[in-house]
C-alpha cells in the first residue's frame, strides 16, 4: 500500500518561468537535457528526446553499465549524478526505480547541484509531484512524466512509442512544456491529478505486469497437459480476448465462469491442485472476481451463480485450511 502523501508547501511566487537561458515565461525549442538512471526507460526516452531535436549532453547508467543502453546516446559518455545535473542546463529526466526516487532528488537538492529554473522530470508512475518537493524548494520545477509502456531497453522500444499516453502531472504554468515534451516523444498527454498517482500506476501495474504472470501461469500449466509448445495455443487466443476486452468490456467475458458452469471449474480446481497447487489461489482470485463482474453486469444471473459461488468459497476454506 502506498504511503499517503504529505502535503506539499507552497512554492515560492514567481513571476514567470524562466527554463535555462530562456526568456522569462518562454522555453527553447531545443532543450539541453541530462537522463540520471540510463537504463530501459531512461535510455529509450533520452533517445526519442535526441531525435526530436533535444541536445542530450550526459546520463548516468548506474551500477553496471549497460553498453547497449548507451549506445542509444551516441556521443554520451557515463557520467555522474553530479555532472549530469550541472551539464542539464533546461532538463534533468530522473528515471531511476520508484523506491530509490526521494533520495536521489533530495541528495541532488541538498548537494546544490540543482537550480532555478531548471525542470527536474521524473519517469516514475506512481510517484506524483510531492517527491519533487526537495528541487522545488530550491527554485527547480517540477515534472511528472510517465510512459505507459514496458521497455526493453533497445532500440526496438523507439519504434514502439508512437501514439503511447504518458501519464503526467505537472503544475499548470508546466503544462505546456509537458504538452510539448510529450508530443515530442510521439505520445498522448494523459492529465493525472496528484492524490491520483498511486491509483493511475496500480491500474497499469495491475493490467500489465499481471498479464505476464497470468500468461505464463497459463503456458506452465498447458505444459502439465503434455502440450509442447504452449505460445502457438495461447497466441490467437489471448490476442483475440486482449483485442475483445479493450473493444468491448466485459461484454467479451466468455467461458465457464461468466455461464456458471459449477462442475467445469470445480473439475479445473481439483485438477489444479494435485498438479499445481500454487495456481489454485490465483485461479480462486480471478474467477470470483470474474463472477463478480459477469453478475454486476447482468450476464450471469445471481440464481445461475449459487453453485459455482459455492464451489469457490468450499475452494477457499479447504485452500485457508
Amino acid at each position: 500500500m502506498s504511503a499517503p502523501l504529505r502535503p506539499r508547501p507552497a512554492a515560492p511566487r514567481r513571476a514567470a518561468v524562466t527554463v535555462g537561458s530562456a526568456r522569462p515565461g518562454a522555453f527553447p525549442r531545443s532543450l539541453t537535457v541530462g537522463v540520471i538512471g540510463a537504463g530501459r526507460v531512461g535510455a529509450v526516452l533520452g533517445a526519442a528526446l535526441s531525435a526530436a531535436g533535444h541536445r542530450v549532453v550526459a546520463a548516468t547508467g548506474g551500477s553496471g553499465v549497460n553498453p547497449h543502453r548507451f549506445a542509444l546516446l551516441p556521443g554520451v559518455a557515463p557520467s555522474s549524478a553530479a555532472e549530469v545535473a550541472r551539464a542539464a542546463t533546461d532538463l534533468l529526466l530522473i528515471a531511476v526505480p520508484d523506491d530509490a526516487l526521494a533520495g536521489v532528488v533530495a541528495a541532488l537538492a541538498d548537494s546544490g547541484l540543482l537550480h532555478p529554473g531548471q525542470v527536474v522530470a521524473h519517469t516514475s508512475g506512481a510517484h506524483g509531484l510531492a517527491v519533487l518537493d526537495p528541487a522545488e524548494a530550491v527554485g527547480a520545477r517540477p515534472l511528472a512524466l510517465h510512459p505507459a509502456m514496458t521497455f526493453t531497453g533497445t532500440s526496438d522500444d523507439l519504434g514502439r512509442l508512437a501514439g503511447i499516453s504518458y501519464g503526467v502531472t505537472a503544475p499548470t504554468d508546466l503544462r505546456p512544456l509537458a504538452a510539448r515534451l510529450v508530443a515530442d516523444l510521439g505520445g498522448v498527454p494523459e492529465w493525472v491529478g496528484e492524490a491520483d498517482r498511486a491509483l493511475y500506476h496500480a491500474a497499469l501495474a495491475h493490467g500489465a505486469n499481471h498479464l505476464v504472470t497470468l500468461v505464463n501461469e497459463a503456458a506452465d500449466r498447458l505444459r502439465d497437459a503434455g502440450v509442447t509448445e504452449p505460445q502457438k495455443v495461447l497466441a490467437p487466443l489471448l490476442r483475440a480476448a486482449l483485442e475483445n476486452a479493450l473493444r468491448y468490456g466485459d461484454d467479451a467475458l466468455t467461458g465457464p465462469v461468466s455461464r456458471g458452469d459449477a462442475g467445469t471449474v470445480e473439475r479445473h480446481l481439483a485438477r489444479l491442485a494435485a498438479t499445481a497447487p500454487e495456481s489454485v489461489a490465483p485461479y480462486l482470485a480471478l474467477a470470483r472476481r470474474t463472477a463478480d463482474r459477469a453478475i454486476a453486469g447482468g450476464r450471469l444471473a445471481p440464481t445461475d451463480a449459487a453453485s459455482l459461488l459455492g464451489v469457490l468459497a468450499d475452494t477457499q476454506r479447504r485452500t485457508a485450511a
